[in-house]
């Protein structure tokens, strides 16, 4: 009787308070909404979270306030979302620096899974695989060949350690049993001079920086890691086509809210969100920046996610990466 009375008295406690979960969800948003960017202004992640939120504003009824929070690879701004209040009014912008972090940085002050509350993968922006025109490899399966040829003598560049650019050049090495020279730069600027200029053979950039490079000749693009060919080339196969099943790399760029945040609230975020990415002005201004809608469920989001790390945690544990 003792333990029915204690249940008792505990219903009215629960039931009041999915009652204020239910009314806080329905007069959601009642304030502007911050939108973290964890990186400085001008990068990818900011350029393309800045072409959506405007549209997401409009179509959710509250202002989004864009706040950038840059440094140490991205986890000072996830942090801040990680460690705010879960009610909708601070949300995440992520790239795959997201995922790769975990691998990448020994210890991160928040849990890259547990901490945060998926709302969708935004967009995806495709990766090309160039080579210099010096390098006779009109394929994978050539380069492949010429890599095994030529163990530790193909060098390719990157905007840095940890670096989309970086750990797939890693994946390539691990899957295709070969041994490449990692050149790293700090941006990626004079990564791409150096690769036009014949000073490396190889790169892993985005499809935006690579595109006019490989259409004057200079470069030559053999394959996309995306899990299908992109609208920017048609014509060049995915590393799956090309002979590595399972070889796809993503630019990772979505959307988190803190964990715990209500059930109804990522709904209405992601109601907002999906249709802002869906707008033709909004998908337009995306593709300019060669980011091609994704718009993912947050199911969809929380496995991508999920899968993304245990991939890249393996990949630097056979590469014989030490984490920062």
């Amino acid at each position: 009787m003792a333990a029915i009375s204690s249940l008792r008295s505990v219903f009215p406690i629960l039931a009041g308070a999915c009652f204020a979960c239910a009314v806080g969800a329905q007069s959601y948003p009642a304030k502007p909404i911050r939108m973290i960017v964890p990186f400085v202004p001008g990068g990818n992640t900011d350029i393309i979270g800045r072409v959506f939120a405007p549209k997401m504003a409009e179509l959710i009824g509250q202002q989004i306030v864009v706040e950038n929070r840059g440094g140490a690879g991205g986890t000072i701004g996830s942090e801040v979302v990680a460690k705010a209040a879960p009610d909708g009014y601070t949300i995440l912008m992520v790239s795959a620096g997201h995922t790769i972090n975990p691998a990448m940085i020994k210890k991160i002050p928040y849990d890259s899974v547990k901490d945060f509350a998926p709302v969708s993968i935004i967009a995806d922006v495709p990766t090309a695989f160039v080579v210099h025109p010096s390098l006779p490899a009109k394929n994978v399966k050539e380069f492949i060949a010429i890599a095994r040829a030529r163990p530790g003598e193909i060098n390719y560049s990157t905007a840095g350690r940890g670096t989309v650019g970086h750990l797939a050049a890693e994946l390539l090495s691990s899957m295709a049993k070969i041994k490449l020279v990692h050149v790293a730069y700090k941006g990626t600027g004079q990564a791409m001079v150096d690769l036009v200029g014949g000073h490396v053979q190889m790169q892993f950039p985005s499809m935006p920086a690579a595109i006019q490079h490989v259409r004057t000749g200079k470069l030559r693009m053999i394959a996309q890691t995306g899990k299908q060919r992109s609208g920017a080339a048609p014509d060049i196969p995915t590393m799956a086509e090309a002979g590595l099943p399972g070889f796809v790399v993503s630019s990772g760029f979505g959307m988190f809210a803190p964990a715990g945040t209500p059930r109804p609230i990522i709904d209405r975020i992601h109601s907002a969100l999906v249709k802002a990415l869906n707008d033709p002005k909004v998908k337009e201004n995306l593709a300019a920046q060669g980011a091609e809608v994704v718009a993912s469920t947050p199911e969809e989001h929380d496995q991508f996610n999920r899968t993304e790390i245990a991939k890249w945690i393996k990949v630097v544990a056979e590469a014989g990466i030490t984490p920062d």
